[in-house]
């Protein structure tokens, strides 16, 4: 469902976007690394899937010019950082850009996320990046809602806990309520049930603390998959 939805967002973006920042969460490094790979491979970084899955690619231009820009930016806001040139697009990367721009003539570069981040530390590592959003780069945080693959593939006895978070958080962002959203492991519903570990959670705040207060915000509808793995995404932009 959120296929075709990524596309149309895509086409109405495309003449305004120089460059795409993602945020994944499947890089993690004990240090910030900012991707400055000329022509980065495409990482099939899954196992399990049908063998057409490990054929598809996404054939992409870096930036290093902005990924350069990144890594001052992220080194005056006290995050010190690797410039990464042989770094490939993981699966968080290329998955949702095949659909956003299936055309891939935007370049693309990725920051990492530090394995020992913190909510309140994704928020202010999005608010480092935010002033690229300035020189047309679209900053994407790729990550999940809710993530908990023990239920995906075991089921879930009571599966309702996660929709409960999925609204909670929602609240949380249209009302740029991100003091909460920043101890949403405390304060929100089920938070250690939908997200066991926070990678696929910390992707968001790094997406938010780049957007600002006179921003639209508006919902992409993604649907709850296998009962537990929300599909929704979320939009800031300029009005």
């Amino acid at each position: 469902m959120l296929g075709p939805k990524l596309q149309s967002l895509g086409r109405a973006l495309h003449a305004h976007v120089t460059a795409i920042l993602v945020v994944s969460a499947h890089w993690q490094t004990l240090d910030v690394h900012v991707m400055a790979t000329a022509e980065p491979a495409t990482i099939y970084d899954f196992g399990g899937f049908p063998e057409e899955l490990y054929r598809l690619t996404y054939p992409v231009a870096g930036s290093t010019v902005y990924a350069e820009k990144a890594s001052r930016l992220l080194e005056e806001a006290g995050f010190p950082n690797v410039i990464d040139t042989t770094r490939g697009l993981d699966h968080g990367a290329w998955v949702p850009l095949r659909h956003l721009l299936p055309k891939p003539a935007v370049p693309v570069f990725q920051v990492s996320m530090p394995v020992n981040l913190k909510a309140p530390d994704a928020l202010r590592l999005g608010a480092a990046l935010a002033p690229l959003r300035e020189q047309g780069v679209l900053i994407v945080g790729s990550g999940s809602l809710t993530h908990n693959l023990f239920e995906v593939f075991r089921g879930a006895p009571d599966a309702k806990y996660a929709q409960t978070f999925v609204n909670w958080v929602r609240g949380a962002l249209e009302r740029r309520d991100f003091a909460q959203l920043a101890d949403y492991r405390r304060q929100a519903p089920d938070a250690r049930r939908a997200h066991p570990t926070e990678e696929h959670f910390l992707p968001l705040l790094v997406a938010g603390g780049a957007s600002a207060p006179a921003d639209s915000f508006s919902v992409l509808e993604g649907g709850m998959t296998y009962e537990v793995l929300s599909m929704d995404s979320f939009l800031w932009g300029r009005k």
